[in-house]
């Protein structure tokens, strides 16, 4: 836009990070928006895909047309041709120009356009398309997740939280506080759409609200010991019947013990902390919902252990689902007669490994300290 707008001589202005639109921009740009939609459109049913294009999606009143002229704000979005598409098989395919009260077609942002539209179709996923593949953090290393409920906060006292960055994050924060919990939405570079779409690894950067973890150090902090032991049977550690989890948690009344849990106890992680002789904490019990995995939960769960506990370990069957997950987790592993011990924040060869490991080749269990 910015190369056909000087081929015009027409010279770009903005106020307030927001481009002033006057009638000649706007021409111009939507001219390049229909040009562009119809090539896209072009591309798609080369490839087979049935596509439809879509006007009149958004109505708008003037930001401030004093100061930025025929820039829009979306005051209603018309989803109706939309969901009659997609019920008929075919993809619409829209710009982010609106029409105003006075007929006066006005410019959009495309994200704000994009954010209004998912707020009205109430989506499962939101992916945005950009060069960059996704957020990064201040090492210039890709954030693949961000669970914002529990990682905001902190995540808004880094180095790399400002300017785009900072911008990016809260609008998304603000988006998916208006969408069902269950949604998300994806930063990934073009190339990745498909793998995004239709792989479960996922691509670029992943962001949800999650859901906040609470924190128990005490049985007696639990509200409900009965949603606690329904949540522990068939746990990690072979609880399977409430004879095993009532001894368990019978235990717990004389040791410490940090456990991790959101609301519903669709997820809940029980770490004992090291002691004199075998210094590591230890994941004793680990019990999860299929919801909790596929909701990201179990990403909130490890992200607040990790704050509490900077070495750990712990084991799960090979035949885990889910061994993948706790592979990527991890600094490393032994395999052992069916199962497989896990730890992170130490070495290999360390001496708090030592006894943990041993342990393990006797029981197939990650002992914690008594």
């Amino acid at each position: 836009l910015n190369s056909l707008l000087e081929a015009a001589g027409v010279e770009p202005q903005f106020e307030g990070g927001i481009r002033v639109t006057d009638a000649k921009t706007l021409g111009i740009a939507r001219k390049l928006f229909l040009e562009e939609n119809a090539r896209f459109i072009e591309r798609l049913d080369s490839l087979g895909v049935a596509t439809r294009a879509i006007q009149g999606t958004f109505r708008a009143t003037y930001l401030d047309k004093e100061k930025w002229q025929y820039v829009g704000k979306i005051t209603e979005v018309r989803t109706q041709a939309i969901e009659s598409s997609i019920r008929a098989g075919y993809v619409p395919i829209l710009t982010s120009m609106a029409e105003g009260d006075d007929g006066h077609l006005l410019n959009v942002n495309a994200d704000v356009a994009a954010a209004e539209l998912a707020r009205a179709l109430k989506p499962l996923k939101v992916v945005y398309l950009s060069e960059k593949g996704g957020l990064f953090n201040g090492e210039d290393k890709k954030i693949s997740q961000i669970n914002l409920d529990e990682e905001l906060e902190t995540i808004s006292r880094q180095p790399f939280f400002k300017f785009g960055t900072r911008l990016k994050i809260l609008e998304i924060h603000d988006l998916l506080k208006d969408l069902p919990r269950s949604s998300s939405v994806a930063i990934i570079h073009p190339s990745d759409l498909e793998k995004e779409l239709f792989t479960d690894s996922g691509a670029g950067t992943l962001i949800r609200l999650g859901d906040r973890i609470q924190k128990a150090t005490s049985i007696s902090e639990f509200k409900d010991i009965e949603k606690l032991k329904a949540a522990l049977v068939g746990s990690s550690q072979g609880l399977d019947t409430e004879a095993s989890v009532d001894t368990f948690i019978n235990s717990l009344e004389e040791k410490k013990f940090s456990a991790y849990y959101d609301d519903a106890m669709q997820c809940i992680a029980i770490v004992k902390p090291g002691g004199a002789k075998q210094t590591m904490a230890v994941l004793t019990s680990l019990s999860t919902t299929k919801s909790g995995w596929l909701s990201g939960m179990m990403d909130n769960i490890f992200t607040a252990i990790k704050q509490d506990y900077p070495t750990l370990a712990w084991t799960v069957d090979e035949r885990d689902e889910n061994l993948a997950w706790f592979f990527e987790r991890s600094d490393g592993s032994f395999h052992n007669d069916g199962r497989v011990l896990f730890y992170y924040g130490t070495s290999m060869r360390s001496d708090a490994l030592v006894p943990v490991y041993e342990d393990f080749l006797k029981s197939g269990q990650a002992t914690p300290s008594e």
